[in-house]
């Protein structure tokens, strides 16, 4: 019998630690030479970010920077709480917002790889308010017509956002306030996120099924959607299917009252410098994510996090669906996840880019004319929070402060520039 080669063996079994340690290890800090970053250059993020700190434009904010698998920066600047001089540190937790869409988005497709529905399937199979919508349509003396949906709203139109359904702004928003169903702030709420969903269905929505990107309630639909397919409120099988696995231990839709204390303050511009975002309303300000009625599961926005645990999600991401020996979704469900859907529907709000199911994705690097790979994908929250994974640099960054609103202040696009001029290799 011929017997393996010690040096082929030695390669092979190389190979298979190699790959070993890119998917089951968690995420660590290494130096960033480590994984071709200068330390120099990443200096002049510190203290660009400091900068903004000691220039009272923002209060605190924590930066991950994650490269070939590995953490090559991690800094927190500021304070968590201004007015108790309480520091932000790297476990520090921030209102998410609209990153919660990315990871909902991943519990559709979850879904439809264990054979419980299909993305083409209209929302009215599930949910049957949304079989026959309507539609909003603009007349020229400032009133408007209520006409019928052409067809019905699939579950991809509303994981793409071109379902027609806004945030309740639009034509249409003297009916979405009578139905006070408007903004995306959710944790105040009494009822079940079902439940206002389905009131949601019998308003008109902005567009036509498929013409328009229109950016609104299409998560918190398919939150609600999760809860009627699997049986388990949004809560529960978050946790069960990608918190949980992925070691995400310190992201809720509520706080546990034991970590109250890392919960960052969200603050606010003013004439006198930052100041506590106002409480009235619940939208703007601190929220009910503590002592609210803990009912509603907003998966447009409801999610609490840190750095760290989004950047287990990410890497998940960009390990093509595995992280921490845990295959969450497959290659071809990240793949179909982080191409360009948008169709006619052109992405309204930088050139380049289209949007796949849950990510802005970059097509033409040249048209949205700022630092990044083609295939990059990303979003951000309302708080002022962003995050992106560039697959071509095998790149994470996540991005969190809690600011609202955000002003003329320019992070996000000196951010951005910082990090991509670290890279030397």
């Amino acid at each position: 019998m011929k017997t393996m080669q010690p040096t082929k063996y030695a390669t092979l079994l190389f190979a298979f630690l190699l790959f070993f340690t890119a998917n089951a290890q968690e995420l660590t800090k290494v130096s960033p030479e480590e994984v071709g970053m200068s330390s120099e250059r990443l200096g002049i993020l510190s203290q660009t970010f400091q900068d903004y700190i000691d220039g009272d434009e923002l209060s605190g904010a924590t930066i991950l920077v994650a490269r070939k698998g590995k953490i090559a920066y991690f800094e927190s600047f500021g304070m968590n709480d201004l007015e108790n001089n309480i520091p932000m540190t790297n476990s520090s937790m921030f209102r998410i917002a609209s990153q919660t869409k990315a990871i909902v988005s991943v519990g559709i497709m979850m879904l439809q790889e264990q054979g419980k529905l299909l993305i083409t399937d209209p929302v009215g199979k599930y949910i049957p308010a949304f079989m026959e919508t309507t539609v909003a349509v603009s007349k020229d003396d400032g009133s408007y017509d209520i006409v019928k949906a052409n067809r019905p709203i699939t579950i991809r139109d509303l994981l793409t956002h071109t379902s027609g359904v806004s945030y309740g702004e639009g034509t249409a928003a003297d009916l979405w306030e009578k139905a006070k169903i408007q903004g995306w702030y959710f944790a105040d709420r009494e009822e079940p996120i079902l439940a206002t969903v389905t009131r949601m269905a019998g308003l008109p929505f902005e567009s036509q099924p498929g013409e328009r990107f229109v950016y609104g309630y299409n998560t918190d639909i398919l939150g609600a959607l999760i809860e009627v397919v699997s049986g388990k409120t949004l809560d529960v099988f978050l946790q069960e299917n990608i918190l949980g696995p992925l070691g995400m231990d310190d992201t809720h839709f509520y706080l546990p009252e034991a970590k109250k204390e890392r919960l960052a303050v969200v603050y606010s511009p003013s004439e006198n410098g930052l100041e506590p975002a106002p409480n009235p309303g619940g939208m703007v300000g601190q929220g009910a994510y503590v002592e609210g009625p803990r009912k509603s599961f907003s998966g447009g926005a409801g999610l609490l996090s840190t750095s760290m645990d989004y950047a287990k999600f990410l890497q998940m991401m960009l390990n093509k669906g595995t992280f921490n020996g845990k295959r969450i979704i497959s290659p071809k469900t990240v793949e179909l996840m982080t191409v360009n859907h948008l169709g006619k529907a052109t992405f309204p709000w930088v050139g380049g880019t289209g949007f796949g199911l849950g990510f802005s994705v970059v097509e033409d690097l040249g048209d949205r004319g700022t630092l990044g790979s083609v295939g990059e994908y990303g979003w951000g929250g309302a708080y002022h929070s962003s995050y992106w994974v560039d697959p071509k640099e095998e790149l994470v960054v996540v991005y969190f402060t809690q600011l609202i609103p955000s002003g003329d202040i320019d992070d996000h696009g000196k951010l951005r520039a910082l990090i991509y001029q670290a890279l030397v290799d």
